[in-house]
């Protein structure tokens, strides 16, 4: 599709949007896969009893994640964004077997690697694919419905494998849930998606010149690092506190996907929200929010009721950050650098999931499991204060009508 053809606005791309968020959905339950039970697997099935050991598995799938974040975008610039999408599909694909056949919990940090790195890929186009077909005025609107299908398919995935798990073998559910997931997800992006190209010509053409606001690029940056740190923590940590406090495997897969569920049911809204109000004011309020659910958790110290209300605060605190932080990016750079920007930007916050990993590990094994939930509110808490305090320009304020 050239310059000339390509219409940006949601409506003229409805088709091509809804393929990509349904996309994302399926790209998200790969991760949701073992977010009830491979910790568990960790602990039950090869033994491993220290904390920081089971969370190598959050601190390999961070890393190659974020590592194929800032990959994305040169690969994008030589290869077309549909490429690179194709590209995270087959990166994933080793995951069932190495899941399936893992002798040692080494081989399922193995299997991580692949499923981050796959997925900084994949998730990573279809988030700048969206952003290149709605234009500028709906930017917030187009990131909320990506990232809520995307997280919405990561709870799904999490509470559908904990209930199965149950009665089934957890790593049996896993790699055969994956095994579909990677089928389903190269057929769809081989068969049906269509490049972008030609929408981010289109915008380009139109684009009136600026500087680009660092100040602002990198609150954005250690703000979704700080938000990634919790969400490793969530990951990583919280089911085997909760274990360890007597919860069931099917309790434990309710706060594991309720997290993800209030975070990706509500992320449409506040995208369209930031639309309306500006970036800065969400970000803020939802960093605050999100400290003050792990403080909730860390008090109520495994107790089943605080838990599931600190999940919907979490939840909810992160979908007030999480779309709106990438549109505040993408607000503050010239269309032919987004790819360039979001992988970077991506690349701070997938960091997150590395750091969030060390943290609450070596926290969790010298101090306890309630130490390094505090420690990570507080680091939560200091991230939204630091945005308070960041000069905003206001072109990333106010995103510029579409032409």
């Amino acid at each position: 599709m050239t310059a000339r053809s390509a219409s940006l606005g949601l409506r003229a791309n409805a088709g091509q949007f809804a393929l990509l968020v349904g996309l994302n959905a399926v790209v998200g339950a790969m991760a949701g896969l073992e977010r009830s039970v491979v910790p568990l697997v960790g602990e039950d099935e090869f033994g491993v009893d220290s904390r920081g050991a089971i969370l190598l598995f959050v601190l390999a799938f961070g890393v190659a994640k974020a590592l194929a974040n800032l990959s994305t975008g040169p690969l994008a610039q030589r290869l077309g964004r549909r490429r690179v999408l194709v590209l995270g599909w087959l990166t994933m694909a080793p995951v069932p077997l190495l899941v399936g056949l893992a002798p040692a919990w080494w081989v399922i940090v193995v299997a991580n690697v692949f499923l981050g790195a796959g997925q900084g890929l994949a998730w990573s186009m279809t988030v700048v694919m969206k952003i290149d077909l709605v234009g500028p005025r709906r930017r917030g609107l187009a990131l909320g419905l990506n990232e809520s299908a995307g997280y919405l398919g990561v709870a799904a995935a999490a509470l559908l494998t904990g209930i199965v798990a149950a009665t089934i073998a957890p790593r049996t559910v896993v790699w055969v849930g994956a095994l579909v997931l990677v089928l389903v997800g190269l057929l769809v992006s081989i068969t049906w998606v269509r490049d972008t190209a030609g929408h981010v010509a289109a915008e380009q053409a139109a684009h009136a010149p600026r500087g680009e606001p660092k100040p602002v690029l990198v609150a954005c940056s250690q703000a979704g690092l700080a938000n990634n740190l919790n969400d490793a923590l969530a990951w990583g940590l919280v089911p085997v506190f909760l274990a360890a406090r007597g919860a069931t495997v099917r309790e434990i897969a309710v706060v594991a996907a309720l997290y993800p569920a209030v975070w990706g049911s509500t992320q449409v809204a506040t995208g369209w929200l930031s639309d309306h109000t500006g970036r800065k004011p969400l970000i803020v309020s939802g960093m605050l929010l999100q400290a003050a659910a792990l403080a909730l958790l860390a008090a109520g110290d495994g107790d089943l009721p605080p838990s599931i209300v600190a999940a919907v605060g979490l939840g909810l605190g992160t979908a007030l950050v999480y779309p709106t932080l990438i549109a505040a990016v993408s607000d503050a750079v010239a269309p032919r650098r987004r790819a360039h920007a979001v992988g970077a930007y991506r690349f701070w916050r997938d960091m997150g999931l590395a750091a969030g990993a060390l943290v609450a590990g070596l926290t969790a094994d010298a101090a306890g499991a309630v130490a390094a939930i505090a420690v990570v509110a507080a680091l939560t808490a200091a991230s939204g204060l630091w945005v308070a305090a960041t000069p905003w320009v206001a072109a990333t304020e106010r995103p510029a009508t579409a032409p």
